[in-house]
């Protein structure tokens, strides 16, 4: 009697983890099947075109012509790049726009104090603040094409009403063309960091301000000693999303100079357009495409790294 007890609980258990087995094969199934599109969607759009672009930055494909006829030169491309002033210099115009992101965190950090604290309608400021970055990077660049024109635009305008007689020509200067795409960069960005900073400052305890107050702490105190490190996780995250974004900045520029004038506003990114699709060495910018991702894969590590010393979590 006992054996036969002891074989159908064998029994039991075997048909348990048969169907234990069976409704994890299932589950993992439909797992698959949901994550597929994205896998898919992302192999295709982004590793595959990855891939590509190491192998072509070895060969003097040219989109014309055909995959069949890209002959491999292995370095050649990054070595002409290295001697390449134009691109030497647009790497020094990108390294020149990264200034404006630390002014832009500036700024955004402290509307969003101000607004955090003394604004009563604060979804409204968030709207109005957040509607330049999600306008269209064309219709900006159209604007202030309008806004910085040398000798009728708006601000000429009101610069020489104010008795300046020779004021900046913006972005038709070789001086000012870059500076004027920074303005409008900071411009744009303000809304989306002011966002975030906000929503970090809505986790800061209140408790730690009201004891501050109590002890006699000056509003500036207040700032740099509790507002300041408590919120330098979301500084870090903007400065590492500010610094790639701007190694991407590509659609304001070719609009407002199209890398003009006088190369003074050219970047990586449109140096690349401009040997893509204009010159059509495809190889020669699959290259260049794979300097910019090692300068920005350069500059994550080393804030990644640093980030240690200053960021309080």
């Amino acid at each position: 009697m006992q054996q036969a007890l002891e074989s159908q609980r064998h029994s039991q258990r075997g048909r348990r983890r048969v169907k234990d087995s069976f409704g994890g094969w299932r589950e993992n199934v439909a797992g698959y099947l949901f994550v597929a599109p994205m896998f898919i969607g992302t192999s295709v759009l982004v590793l595959f075109p990855i891939l590509a672009s190491v192998v072509l930055s070895f060969t003097d494909w040219n989109i014309v012509t055909g995959y069949k006829n890209a002959n491999y030169v292995g370095l050649a491309n990054y070595q002409e790049l290295l001697t390449n002033s134009l691109f030497l210099k647009s790497l020094k115009n990108n390294l020149v726009i990264l200034l404006s992101i630390p002014v832009t965190l500036i700024i955004s950090l402290t509307m969003a104090v101000l607004i955090n604290r003394y604004v009563y309608f604060k979804g409204l400021f968030k709207v109005i603040y957040f509607m330049p970055f999600i306008s269209s990077a064309v219709a900006v660049a159209i604007v202030f094409r309008v806004l910085f024109h040398p000798t009728r635009g708006p601000i000429n305008q009101l610069l020489m009403s104010l008795g300046i007689d020779s004021p900046p020509g913006w972005l038709a200067d070789p001086k000012f063309a870059l500076l004027s795409v920074m303005l409008i960069m900071v411009w744009t960005s303000i809304g989306f960091n002011l966002i975030i900073y906000l929503a970090g400052l809505q986790n800061i305890p209140k408790e730690l301000y009201e004891s501050a107050q109590i002890d006699g702490a000056s509003a500036w105190y207040q700032f740099t000693r509790i507002t300041v490190p408590l919120v330098s996780p979301t500084t870090f995250l903007l400065l590492v999303a500010g610094m790639i974004s701007s190694f991407k900045i590509f659609d304001l520029i070719l609009v407002l100079t199209n890398g003009g004038p006088g190369n003074s506003t050219i970047t990586p990114v449109v140096f690349l357009y401009q040997k893509a699709f204009i010159d059509l060495k495809t190889g020669y910018a699959s290259a260049i495409s794979m300097v910019i991702f090692a300068i920005i894969l350069l500059i994550t590590l080393i804030q990644f790294a640093v980030q240690k010393k200053w960021v309080n979590y």
